[in-house]
């Protein structure tokens, strides 16, 4: 489960000080105080329809939307979402650009609906705001948090390590262009976090299905998974403890060689781990040495550890 999954609510449109935000939380302080003003001006526009008055979101619920400025619905729209009903909020939102298509409150909409549909859970739906308002407004200011949100959209429906991988993917796709496109903006710190996370549930999953072949004798099987892990996610929490189950696999095949040079990248990278401690046992118990032999896939790894370039 990948757990520490945050939304910085901090499109530019609504930051007092989008300049020099150090943590994301800053996203946060300025959600809290988008909050406030909203229910100081919804109290205020109920004292004021109370006197004969009018004007203000909550003051309006009875006028076709149609009659309403785009400010008002949009006002309307963040007011349900402060209220924690991000679904009719997303339908505020999604009116404002219908009826003020481009209109900057129109841009703004779109992005704050892909929020909106998140918040709900409606990972779709969020994904086309958030792609609409990418292919509309491609150098928009809030153009990185669109991006962003698409991004989250696949994330935050990873679940498990059993499930299908192609989120994993598309959201590392998605990740890599908020950290590559938007290197400067708050949300790239969060993207980072987010793909090392999303990389080692990939990299998680091969473990699983190789350690299920392993446990049924099925050892070349078992070892084309943990070789992916080896060379395709070296950078995991994952890499060790692949090794050791490469030095299991080839011994159950009669290939010392090859689980003697898997030994020794984990005696040369990983010794002080208990995959290690397994591996040296296994071997020395055979009477072999943790040292490169033969010509295999994993010399050549081997000799990218000694000279520095493999991690």
């Amino acid at each position: 489960m990948i757990a520490g999954r945050h939304i910085p609510f901090c499109p530019a449109h609504n930051c007092a000080n989008r300049t020099g935000t150090k943590e994301l939380d800053g996203a946060r302080k300025t959600m809290a105080g988008i909050s406030g003003r909203l229910i100081s001006v919804a109290i205020m526009g109920a004292v004021l329809t109370a006197c004969g008055g009018g004007g203000g979101p909550s003051a309006s619920r009875d006028v076709p939307l149609e009659n309403l400025d785009a400010e008002t619905i949009y006002k309307r729209a963040e007011l349900e979402l402060e209220t924690d009903d991000p679904e009719e909020a997303a339908e505020y939102f999604g009116e404002v650009e219908r009826l003020y298509p481009y209109s900057e409150w129109g841009r703004r909409a779109l992005v704050m609906q892909a929020l909106a549909y998140h918040r709900d859970g409606d990972y779709e739906a969020a994904r086309g705001a958030a792609q609409r308002y990418l292919q509309f407004y491609p150098n928009g200011e809030d153009a990185a948090y669109a991006q962003y949100l698409l991004a989250l959209s696949y994330y935050d429906q990873i679940d498990d390590v059993g499930r299908d991988q192609g989120l994993t993917f598309q959201a590392l796709q998605a990740l890599r262009v908020v950290i590559e496109q938007y290197p400067d903006t708050e949300y790239a710190q969060s993207a980072v976090l987010k793909f090392d996370l999303a990389f080692d549930h990939l990299a998680a999953k091969e473990m699983e299905i190789g350690r299920y072949y392993l446990k049924r004798a099925h050892y070349t099987a078992a070892i084309n998974r943990f070789r992916v892990v080896v060379e395709e996610f070296q950078t995991t929490t994952h890499t060790p403890e692949a090794l050791l189950r490469l030095v299991e696999s080839y011994l159950a095949l009669g290939l010392t060689a090859e689980a003697q040079t898997a030994g020794a990248i984990l005696g040369y990278n990983y010794q002080s781990t208990v995959w290690y401690q397994e591996a040296y046992a296994l071997l020395t118990g055979r009477g072999l040495a943790l040292e490169p032999q033969g010509d295999s896939w994993l010399n050549s790894v081997y000799r990218q550890v000694v000279r520095g370039e493999w991690l």
